[in-house]
């Protein structure tokens, strides 16, 4: 029987790496694995859709789709997630020691539509109390010149905020010219003139998902949605997969018979983050996400990157939002 051959662009991750290798096969497909660094993936992907299926910035998504673009279709399959107390960059010895204090004061980002950026505006805004009127923001590469919006934004009203294509967020750090960055790529000069502003932000992130219940979603994975419409058992059958995969690798790293990655104490690990976060820890689906979907998604809006309010049911196919029960 002749399978669907579709190729597929992922970062190296443990969690996926039985689907690229054809351990955990996708029913029905025969998939051409591609492994690239995630801002070349989101760049060809986005700009070009070079890949039949690939990881996605979730903030460009959701900014295609409240624009009522369908050609990539994501999955709610979560490939990166992460907290953003830890992406917060600040000079060394400028005495900012709190989101509050950037109230008045000039902050980049490496664009607007990044999603880490919209999580970090979101803690400014409904965890510091900060206005987004209330800070100047500029837009720059975060180590090099040159990077730019890649999607149509809608700023709020009163939102000041301006590009340097001609430099970037690293020097402008450590020239003073910006006072914080948000960034999901550290500075180059961290730790030589450069620190975080929560140098004890593992300590935050878990006192704010015991507070709000958001682990905040940055990649999802995404289909073109010519191939999509065409073949509509491939979500599911994706779904699947990856959901198996992501299992094993869990199961694998919480194994304490031999090591499966260089580091110590994996496994105690495994067992930390099933005290946090619950048995399945890396959750996928809309159910278990459904406080940090409806999060970013009114982060989006609120922020002008989606230029309306979505639902988690709209941005994802509807076959992978219910399943059979026996």
């Amino acid at each position: 029987m002749s399978q669907l051959r579709l190729s597929i662009a992922l970062g190296p991750y443990d969690h996926t790496r039985d689907v690229a290798t054809g351990a955990i096969p996708v029913a029905g497909v025969d998939l051409l694995p591609l492994s690239l660094p995630v801002e070349e993936i989101f760049y060809r992907f986005f700009k070009f859709r070079e890949f039949d299926i690939a990881e996605l910035s979730f903030g460009k998504y959701v900014a295609l789709r409240s624009q009522g673009d369908d050609s990539l279709v994501a999955l709610p399959v979560f490939l990166s997630r992460a907290f953003r107390h830890s992406s917060i960059y600040v000079r060394s010895g400028a005495g900012l020691t709190d989101l509050a204090q950037l109230r008045g004061k000039t902050v980049g980002v490496p664009e607007w539509a990044q999603t880490a950026s919209v999580y970090s505006r979101g803690l400014l805004a409904h965890q510091s109390g900060v206005p987004l009127t209330e800070v100047d923001w500029v837009q720059a590469g975060v180590n090099t010149p040159g990077r730019a919006e890649k999607v149509k934004l809608t700023l709020p009203t009163g939102l000041r905020y301006r590009a340097e294509p001609g430099k970037c967020l690293n020097e402008m750090l450590l020239s003073g010219e910006i006072a914080a960055a948000f960034s999901a790529r550290p500075p180059r000069d961290l730790g030589h003139g450069i620190e975080r502003m929560y140098p004890d932000y593992a300590i935050r992130e878990e006192a704010y998902f015991r507070q709000t219940g958001i682990f905040p979603i940055m990649h999802v994975l995404a289909v073109r949605g010519e191939i999509l419409k065409a073949h509509p058992w491939l979500a599911m059958n994706l779904y699947k997969a990856f959901t198996a995969a992501k299992d094993a690798s869990i199961e694998r790293l919480s194994d304490i018979t031999a090591a499966h990655a260089p580091f110590a104490w994996l496994a105690e690990y495994a067992a930390r983050m099933r005290g946090l976060f619950g048995d399945d820890f890396w959750p996928y689906g809309i159910g278990p996400n459904r406080p940090t979907l409806d999060a970013f998604l009114r982060y989006a809006f609120e922020q002008g990157v989606c230029q309306r309010l979505l639902t988690p049911e709209e941005i994802f196919p509807r076959e992978v939002q219910s399943s059979y029960k026996v």
